[in-house]
């Protein structure tokens, strides 16, 4: 695999100027990342934000990975890749190089599931007071308080999304505010009726006293992996490492869940233990079983009595499987967990070299 410099990022709501290009990016949309630098060919050590902003797309021999800087975006997203045998060392997190805007022509997406990131941007009103009994947003709109002179207060750092949500529900009058620290605060501070922002568990609206209403998802998001186009096709080295990275994160979000099974079973032979073995709901596995003699030698000869079974089970079917495995003769059941499954082909792949024209 060619060498890969990791980006760390950070989730920023302002709208910027490109300074460098990442080949590859993971963030959770609608969040912007900010470019913090980390130099790695997998184990990372710091560099200096002159080599990286003035590097060009077809002179650098390395490629770059954004990544998110904080929070469990950061993590998650670590744990995902080392998971993956892509390591990452991180020596400076505080080392702000440059920043990338919302959007961008020259953008893939590579993987549009990781599994991982889940939030929604979404409409939060208070417990108490007047919106006590308010509980959708046609509901939010129809409230006699909103006037011209007393408009909806939103506080938000997404000043695009949520005044274009807002009037696409048709609130007429409604006024948008950045406020300073958690939005979530602003109600309880008076500067706010209402925050814009991104959920995930919802624990921080609970603590705040404030509830999302029916109607009040503007958007859902998790993580994906963006990729350049340009680099993709004018880098040497870019779209055979692209689709390495992409074929263990899903191989290995494929197992994620998946144990494999393994026991021995007397038998006349293979076809007749597959019988049995078939003949249980849970005991399929991704495309049947597999069935091989156990050899042992007697009187000198080598002879097969027993047969393996090895199945691929997911975990809420795995004590049901081990018992019909026991009923139907089956003995000295092991059992692992799966690291990757990988298919013939991921249609993911397929999708990028059809985009690319390849």
């Amino acid at each position: 695999m060619a060498s890969i410099q990791t980006i760390f990022q950070y989730p920023s709501s302002s709208t910027t100027t490109t300074l460098f290009t990442s080949s590859l990016s993971i963030f959770s949309i609608p969040t912007l990342p900010s470019y913090i630098s980390v130099k790695s060919t997998f184990t990372c050590f710091s560099s200096s934000s002159s080599s990286l902003s003035s590097s060009s797309i077809t002179d650098r021999a390395e490629i770059r990975l954004g990544l998110p800087s904080k929070g469990r975006m950061a993590s998650e997203t670590l744990e995902l890749l080392k998971d993956c045998q892509l390591s990452v060392r991180q020596v400076n997190p505080r080392q702000y190089v440059a920043e990338i805007p919302q959007g961008d022509e020259d953008l893939i997406l590579v993987h549009d599931a990781l599994d991982y990131g889940d939030c929604h941007l979404s409409i939060a009103i208070p417990k108490y007071g007047i919106f006590e009994n308010i509980n959708s947003l046609s509901e939010l709109a129809q409230m006699p308080q909103w006037t011209k002179e007393k408009p909806l207060r939103v506080a938000t750092s997404f000043n695009y999304l949520g005044p274009k949500f807002m009037k696409e529900k048709g609130f007429e009058h409604v006024t948008f505010s950045t406020a300073d620290g958690a939005l979530e605060a602003a109600p309880a501070m008076g500067i706010a009726d209402a925050i814009v922002d991104l959920v995930s568990s919802g624990t921080t609206l609970r603590e705040n006293n404030l509830k999302e209403i029916e109607g009040g998802i503007i958007l859902e998001s998790q993580a994906v992996l963006v990729a350049s186009k340009k680099s993709l096709i004018q880098r040497e080295g870019v779209l055979d490492t692209t689709h390495e990275i992409l074929e263990r994160l899903e191989a290995h979000l494929r197992a994620a869940g998946q144990f494999t099974v393994t026991a021995n079973m007397r038998g006349g032979s293979a076809e007749e233990v597959a019988e049995r073995i078939l003949s249980q709901p849970s005991l399929s596995g991704l495309q049947g079983p597999t069935v091989s003699p156990v050899f042992c030698k007697r009187d000198g000869k080598a002879t097969s009595e027993y047969y393996a079974i090895v199945i691929c089970v997911p975990k809420k079917a795995l004590y049901k499987s081990v018992q019909q495995l026991r009923a139907i003769g089956g003995s000295g059941v092991l059992i692992s967990p799966l690291t990757y499954i990988f298919d013939e082909q991921t249609p993911r792949w397929r999708d990028i070299l059809l985009t690319l024209g390849l």
